[in-house]
């Protein structure tokens, strides 16, 4: 079945929870797990899959958005589910919402809690789509735990104009369970409203060599464990492992599983590094300023005039944070349009790349880009929906 990106967003927890309901409450079987946050939810869900799974247990795990394709988003101990038996349930779901006015999200989110539970899972990781107090899946009951990521300001005609608006959203999903809090937070102002929610802070972590943005390497130290990750990371991503660690602590998982998942963990979509013809290719959906920062840091070591990055955008986007955030490691940019009924027009990504950089160009497609992109080093960011295109291209080339 085609599915498109999300077209229709409607907040309210109402009709998943009438959904719900109406197919029998499947998330009352399930230990859930959910996250909230601005940057770091996919790697920190990805954290607690792995986990899970080093601790034996079979876990499903619903993100969004999609980045390679649609039903990667919906994963049962870490593999997508097949498409016949995920529509299956999306299509039992939209039954059982007939009448109630649903979103796809909304059919989206409570068919796969049943395909959770119908599918033998005992846990269950959730993300929210957006927000959090009035995202579709805040309907969910018996959660185990909660947690909160980095948080900036993303979204602003949803959930609010400041960070303590947007704090107050994410905060939201905490009700009835122990929670815990990243501590790698962009803002004083959040770090001060999160604290006042009861949440338990992750501890700072510890690099061999010190604490530093730019700084990358496997191993960290945590709580005075080692750790290793299964790529070289820097600090916001080491302390999304910090957040799934103390989370794991929480709920009783042994040591060994801990450890174990922390090295198996690998995320799709962000800094992914491929070869073809010589060059680095790099795919990254970060889409605010913030999330960009582990990129950055990469770029960093190779010299701007070498990278060239095919940037898009969604026009709910900082497109301008954006491009700013990138100005310093980047010489050459070709925009694009992201495939999205959400998408900023060519015309206006072209414009604002020029106020940021001298080289530009523009170009119909992801395809087209990469195929007049020559530098030492090319980077596909912005947004998700840019990665499916680039990753086809890369894997012919391959």
């Amino acid at each position: 079945m085609e599915h498109k990106d999300y077209v229709t967003i409607k907040p309210g927890t109402a009709v998943t929870r009438k959904i719900l309901d109406n197919l029998g409450s499947p998330d009352d079987g399930l230990k859930i797990i959910h996250v909230a946050g601005t940057n770091g939810k996919g790697s920190t869900a990805e954290f607690f899959t792995q986990i899970l799974i080093a601790a034996g247990k079979k876990v499903g795990t619903f993100t969004s958005p999609a980045v390679y394709d649609f039903y990667d988003q919906f994963r049962i101990d870490g593999k997508p589910l097949p498409e016949d038996v995920a529509e299956k349930y999306f299509g039992q779901a939209s039954k059982a919402a007939e009448g109630l006015g649903a979103t796809d999200f909304e059919i989206q989110t409570a068919g796969i809690i049943l395909a959770f539970y119908k599918e033998g899972c005992e846990w269950a990781v959730i993300e929210c789509g957006m927000g959090g107090l009035n995202d579709a899946t805040n309907a969910i009951n018996k959660k185990q735990l909660v947690v909160i990521t980095s948080i900036s300001l993303e979204h602003t005609q949803y959930l609010g104009n400041t960070i303590e608006e947007i704090c107050a959203q994410k905060a939201g999903i905490i009700k009835n369970c122990p929670a815990v809090i990243n501590d790698f937070q962009p803002s004083d102002a959040a770090r001060k409203y999160l604290k006042n929610t009861g949440g338990i802070f992750a501890g700072r972590v510890t690099y061999a060599y010190g604490e530093n943005l730019k700084e990358f390497q496997k191993v960290f130290w945590y709580c005075d464990r080692e750790y290793e990750l299964s790529d070289s990371g820097t600090l916001p991503q080491v302390c999304d492992a910090a957040t799934a660690i103390e989370g794991a602590k929480i709920l009783g998982i042994p040591e060994r599983a801990i450890r174990e998942g922390i090295k198996n963990a690998r995320l799709k979509g962000r800094v992914e590094k491929f070869c073809a013809f010589g060059r680095e290719y790099i795919l990254d959906g970060a889409h605010n300023p913030e999330a960009f920062a582990p990129l950055c840091a990469y770029l960093s070591g190779v010299p701007r005039e070498k990278v060239t990055v095919i940037f898009g955008c969604l026009n709910d986007k900082d497109v301008d944070g954006n491009l700013s955030a990138l100005a310093p490691v980047a010489a050459n940019v070709i925009a694009v349009e992201c495939d999205s009924p959400r998408k900023v027009p060519l015309d206006q990504i072209d414009s604002a790349c020029k106020k940021y950089f001298k080289n530009v160009t523009a170009a119909q497609s992801v395809t087209h880009a990469l195929n007049s992109a020559f530098t030492q080093t090319v980077v596909v960011c912005g947004s998700f929906t840019l990665l499916k295109e680039a990753k086809q291209w890369i894997d012919k080339r391959q």
